[in-house]
C-alpha cells in the first residue's frame, strides 16, 4: 500500500503542481515536460521518458485522459484507462510529476508551467510541437528525441489483434 500512498502524491493537478514547479525554478531546477497517452507502456516509452529526464532536474508527465485519448485515437482506446496509466507512470523512477489534461494538446499545461525543456520523440519536426514556440520565446530549449525502432502501442495492439 506504501507504493500506492507514494506515487498518489506524484500525481498532481495543475493547482498542486504549478506551486511546485515555481519553487523548483527558484532554486534554479530546470522543469522538463513531455506529453502523451501512454496507453499500452513500453520500452519505447521508458527510453524516451529517461531521455527527458536527463535533460533537467524535474520530470513532469502529462498524459491525455480517457475522453482525450478517444478523441485522437478513436473509441476502441484506450486500452488502460487514466487511472491505471497515470498509477504506472507515477511509479517509475525517472517521473517526479504526472498530470492529466483532457485537452487534445497540451498547450495549456505548458502554458501555466513553462517548463524550461519541452522534449517529444522523433516523429515529431519542431513545427509539429504543441507549446514549442511558446516554450522557446521565453528562453527554453525542446528537444526532439529518436523513437526505439520497432515500439509503438498501436502495433502492439495490432499484434494481439491478429494473434502473432
Amino acid at each position: 500500500m506504501q507504493s500506492n500512498q507514494y506515487s498518489n502524491r506524484k500525481i498532481a493537478d495543475l493547482q498542486t503542481l504549478l506551486p511546485i514547479v515555481q519553487m523548483l525554478k527558484f532554486q534554479q531546477k530546470k522543469i522538463v515536460f513531455t506529453n502523451g497517452c501512454f496507453d499500452i507502456l513500453h520500452a519505447g516509452h521508458i527510453q524516451s521518458l529517461n531521455q527527458a529526464a536527463a535533460f533537467g532536474h524535474f520530470l513532469v508527465v502529462g498524459v491525455n485522459t480517457d475522453a482525450s485519448v478517444k478523441r485522437l485515437k478513436g473509441n476502441s482506446r484506450p486500452i488502460n484507462n487514466e487511472q491505471s496509466r497515470t498509477l504506472v507512470l507515477a511509479n517509475l523512477m525517472m517521473t517526479d510529476a504526472v498530470i492529466l489534461f483532457d485537452q487534445n494538446t497540451p498547450l495549456e499545461l505548458i502554458t501555466a508551467l513553462e517548463p524550461d525543456v519541452l522534449v517529444k520523440g522523433g516523429d515529431y519536426t519542431l513545427e509539429q510541437i504543441v507549446g514549442a514556440s511558446e516554450v522557446l520565446a521565453k528562453g527554453g530549449k525542446v528537444e526532439i528525441i529518436p523513437l526505439l525502432e520497432g515500439f509503438s502501442t498501436t502495433n502492439i495492439i495490432q499484434q494481439v489483434q491478429s494473434g502473432s
